[in-house]
């Protein structure tokens, strides 16, 4: 028993160089995007802690204040840290061709993203979500070009799960499209037409559409109401 313990406390103690390390490269990497970041991260920090330590030392409990005000002060410089972080990883992929697919990929449990389902030579891409809402194709490009890729993908789909809603998405700066961190929100915020069952078979089928009638045939009909998700053979 005496050695797990220690074995737990050893790893403990080696995660938490792991984790400083990611932060200070995290720091790093946002300060090529964000040069302004450590005055930034300063004024987050002293303000709260000023406005903390004035409120304890008017009640006539500074100490209690101050450490107060140190923990408020971290807590609000992590999470201005946290946006703007953020805001520089997705400023460094802007631009890039599949773009998109770093924040799709960041979908919590539930969605199925399947990056760059279709690619032109223009690089124009469409990658397909699946979930509650039904199928979500988001694509990245030229408007003009991209509409018609979207179009041909959103009738691949429609040729296997008639029935399913098929949400389309342009990533992007210009009108109407969605921008890249704003991008996950917009497909969660869908509304949701499939039960859990239904968003197996969907994928189920999707599957099939992407092998070519190969291992997997494609179901025909509408979609079953109460679905038994087949298993592939080995």
């Amino acid at each position: 028993m005496a050695l797990r313990r220690k074995k737990k406390q050893d790893d403990g103690e080696a995660k938490k160089p792991g984790r400083i390390k990611q932060l200070v490269e995290a720091y790093r990497f946002t300060r090529k995007e964000d040069r302004w970041i450590g005055w930034i991260l300063l004024a987050a920090f002293t303000g709260p802690f000023l406005i903390v330590l004035g409120v304890g030392t008017t009640t006539g409990h500074p100490v209690l204040g101050g450490m107060f005000g140190v923990s408020v002060g971290i807590l609000v410089a992590m999470i201005v840290f946290g946006r703007r972080a953020e805001k520089a990883a997705y400023g460094s992929i802007k631009g890039q061709a599949g773009a998109a697919a770093a924040p799709l990929n960041l979908l919590k449990r539930g969605w199925t993203v399947t990056p760059a389902v279709a690619v032109t030579r223009n690089q124009d891409v469409v990658h397909r979500v699946v979930g509650r809402p039904g199928v979500v194709l988001v694509g990245e490009g030229s408007p003009t070009r991209v509409g018609n890729l979207l179009q041909q993908e959103k009738r691949k789909v429609t040729r296997v799960a008639p029935e399913v809603p098929v949400h389309e998405i342009v990533a992007g700066d210009g009108d109407g499209q969605v921008s890249l961190r704003k991008l996950n929100r917009t497909v969660t915020k869908l509304p949701k037409a499939l039960t859990g069952a239904q968003v197996n078979e969907l994928n189920f089928r999707l599957k099939a559409l992407a092998s070519q009638q190969g291992q997997f045939p494609i179901p025909k009909g509408p979609m079953p109401k109460n679905i038994k998700m087949p298993r592939a053979p080995r």
